[in-house]
């Protein structure tokens, strides 16, 4: 019995390991990996929410006590993947590892605080004086508030009088940022440099390619020359900025399997309804919360609206002729690398990705890159024998090898090209480009041109038999290549009439003002 009691006294003087919690410091370094959304195709990056997702690294300092610490990285992306999350560095390991995904807002707070005591303020109108009142919060933050009162019960700011609310602090379970935190032990106290890995969605990246056409001096019909420069367009959705982090992007399919969509952190503000007279409207604007939140930085100080004003509107006509628009200057440059079958895109300096904004940097400059221009047409777009006059499309074909001015991997992206006229370049269409590897054909169709059209018209039709012309005409003052491809099974085999990838095309230069015809037969089907 002595030796029990003995042993009820010492396990009861032992006392329990506290934990130590630390917040980790901003981040030292931070490195960005950016992978573009999987089947966004042609369409743009969405600006709410990008569709990709990143690979995350950063490096933190911090001093780590001897026994059980909770060790809190505050500020990672919103989208993390948390079973992604690898940290390295510790003494012993991590133990446990959480998310903290309840972020400290209006809405957080009323969450945090439901079925608990607040302090109502209300202010009268006539006298200015404000009224205090306890109050339990019974419902919220989703379609209003309820407020549980001495008097009964009432919906918030729905009496028609500023009032707001007073919390008596502010949750440990809150965070102002996103947080990961993780549970790990050691022996003694140390200093240690850890470093945190994860992936988050709410990234994305794309090419956005600017093309100046410009007259070849070669003087062989249709030859242009095409100044490229390409922009390497970063997304970051979320409500953290990277400082001088370390950016790649990814081009290519890397293999992910999909998961579930990824809860974002809970935050946000109020939406707040009054029923039945909807009298919210009628209150003036208040931020209803008093907690112990640092004030959003000043703006900045206002743009000289007058000066700015003036040099957009006062332009004169002498100063529109001299305009140009001036070429891109690359000042940096990001370093295309392999990686594996994938292909790298290296940002060459630390550069800031802010919340909720993009970051361009410079990704191609080839000037002078060898273009052909041609005019085409595919029979079946438009109908085949109502005989109207059309325009045809204006496509720029090249090829992407070092003697013809390129000889790079080309990302997929927008197109935007520009040509020359008397008031300086001006935007002449806009195309989609594809993914092209070295080596590849590239392809831009940028718009019709009302200068050079075609008509078809069925002349003739049998049991047999189907008999078309296209009329092609050219109102510009220089020769033209036209291409017209015949997606059907033409009868017998005209010499005139050459199969490309497999579809008959005609292919014939047009001279300046002039005409011609293209006469072909088409094969039907016997019952």
């Amino acid at each position: 019995m002595r030796a029990l009691l003995a042993l009820v006294w010492i396990y009861a003087a032992t006392p329990v390991a506290a934990q130590s919690i630390i917040v980790s410091d901003a981040p030292e370094s931070v490195s960005l990996t950016v992978y573009r959304a999987q089947d966004r195709g042609d369409r743009p990056i969405d600006p709410n929410w990008p569709r990709g997702y990143a690979l995350i690294t950063e490096t933190r300092t911090i001093s780590i006590p001897a026994g059980e610490s909770v060790i809190r990285f505050e500020g990672v992306a919103e989208g993390m993947f948390p079973e992604s999350a690898i940290v390295t560095g510790l003494p012993q390991g991590v133990r446990e590892k959480n998310r903290d995904a309840r972020l400290l807002s209006p809405s957080g707070l009323v969450d945090a605080f439901l079925k608990r005591e607040v302090t109502l303020l209300r202010t009268n109108r006539a006298t200015g004086v404000t009224r205090e009142q306890k109050a339990i919060i019974t419902a919220g933050p989703q379609g209003g508030v309820i407020l549980q009162t001495a008097e009964g019960y009432e919906a918030l700011r729905c009496t028609g009088l500023p009032e707001r609310m007073q919390f008596g602090g502010v949750p440990q379970n809150l965070s102002a940022k996103p947080t990961l935190s993780v549970i790990t032990q050691s022996n003694e106290a140390t200093t240690a440099k850890l470093t945190l890995t994860y992936m988050a969605s709410g990234f994305d990246w794309q090419a956005n390619y600017v093309a100046h056409a410009k007259p070849s001096d070669n003087k062989a019909i249709g030859k242009d020359k095409i100044d490229l420069f390409a922009w390497l367009t970063l997304a970051n959705g979320g409500n953290q900025s990277f400082q001088n982090a370390n950016t790649m992007a990814i081009a290519g399919e890397p293999n992910r399997e999909r998961r579930a969509e990824q809860a974002r952190p809970v935050g946000g503000g109020l939406s707040l309804a009054c029923w039945p007279q909807q009298r919210t409207h009628q209150v003036p604007f208040n931020p209803g919360f008093i907690v112990d939140i640092p004030p959003p930085p000043a703006p900045p100080a206002p743009v000289a609206m007058a000066a700015y004003a003036d040099e957009n509107i006062v332009v004169t006509g002498q100063r529109m002729a001299r305009a140009e628009m001036a070429a891109p200057v690359a000042v940096m440059v990001a370093d295309q690398e392999d990686l594996g079958d994938l292909k790298l895109y290296r940002v060459p300096e630390p550069v800031t990705v802010n919340a909720k904004g993009q970051k361009q940097v410079a990704m191609i400059v080839k000037p002078g890159a060898a273009f052909d221009r041609i005019y085409t047409v595919r029979v079946d777009e438009y109908g085949r024998n109502d005989g109207a006059s059309m325009p045809m499309s204006i496509l720029f074909r090249g090829s992407n090898r070092k003697e013809k001015g390129l000889g790079l991997p080309m990302p997929s992206g927008q197109v935007m090209l520009f040509e020359d006229s008397n008031y300086g370049p001006l935007l002449a269409g806009q195309s989609t480009l594809s993914d092209r590897a070295v080596g590849d054909e590239i392809e831009m169709i940028v718009g019709r041109s009302s200068d050079v059209r075609y008509a078809i018209t069925r002349m003739s039709e049998t049991v047999e038999k189907q008999r078309f012309k296209v009329d092609i005409t050219n109102a510009r003052s220089e020769p033209v290549n036209v291409e017209v491809e015949i997606p059907f099974e033409l009868r017998g085999k005209p010499k005139h009439i050459a199969k490309v990838d497999g579809i008959p095309t005609w292919k014939a230069t047009i001279a300046a003002n002039g005409e011609a015809t293209l006469y072909y037969e088409l094969e039907l089907e016997k019952n």
